[in-house]
């Protein structure tokens, strides 16, 4: 399947501009190839390939409409390593393995503070293109973490330090739900100071085993973890 992204409204199907240079200057395909389009939203649009000059359009043969999402939802509240291509490469595969949610969270041993959202959310589509996802993730712009906090569903929530002094529950106890939001802190991990906070917050701590793992080989833990239970 050859998938591109585009804005699907009743019958109309409009391939993004991007998309379009990619199909034409890249990829070189011929008028008349299959091809299918998703709007990132549920919809996907199928049909054959049509050329105008460096234009790219689509002869609409079907439109499906409401196609399933993955379940149980994961939301990741990450915090930005150094090195910015480790969060990338997160991203990518969070995004392969069904991820509904990612936001960047700004701790205090937060040592990356200027993050490029828009090219994180540009990886995003390009990773749902590639593992055919036609609900695309959202990319949250990054925030502090008090703020990230606020009106959010805590019954859900858990962060994943390494304070073992510290009562956590191990992932495999956690109970069966529909979505849930796992923290994940920088290097160095989060501060006894947040640790307190988000405990005061009625959010729980889990144990992601006995090894001490980089924050987003954290990250893609639990991304893989939540993946292995959609395949039940």
């Amino acid at each position: 399947m050859k998938l591109f992204y585009g804005h699907i409204q009743d019958n109309q199907v409009t391939i993004n501009d991007e998309e379009q240079q990619h199909i034409v200057k890249v990829l070189r395909m011929r008028a008349g190839e299959n091809i299918h389009v998703t709007d990132g939203k549920g919809k996907l649009a199928s049909g054959t390939l049509i050329l105008e000059g460096k234009k790219a359009a689509i002869d609409v043969s079907e439109i499906k409409e409401s196609l399933p999402d993955f379940s149980p939802r994961l939301h990741i509240a990450i915090a930005p390593t150094k090195n910015i291509d480790r969060i990338e490469f997160f991203v990518e595969k969070a995004v392969e393995m069904g991820i509904s949610e990612i936001s960047i969270i700004i701790t205090e041993k937060t040592e990356r503070k200027n993050i490029n959202i828009d090219k994180i959310r540009k990886q995003a589509i390009a990773a749902s293109k590639q593992s055919l996802r036609f609900h695309f993730p959202e990319i949250h712009d990054a925030v502090k973490l008090s703020d990230f906090l606020k009106g959010l569903d805590t019954e859900s929530t858990f962060v994943a330090h390494c304070n073992e002094s510290l009562e956590r529950t191990e992932l495999k106890n956690l109970p069966p739900m529909e979505k849930l939001t796992f923290l994940i802190g920088p290097e160095g991990d989060f501060s006894d100071k947040e640790i307190g906070y988000l405990s005061d917050h009625k959010v729980k701590a889990v144990s992601l085993g006995h090894q001490r793992l980089r924050t987003e080989t954290a990250g893609l833990f639990v991304a893989a973890w939540n993946y292995f239970r959609m395949m039940k």
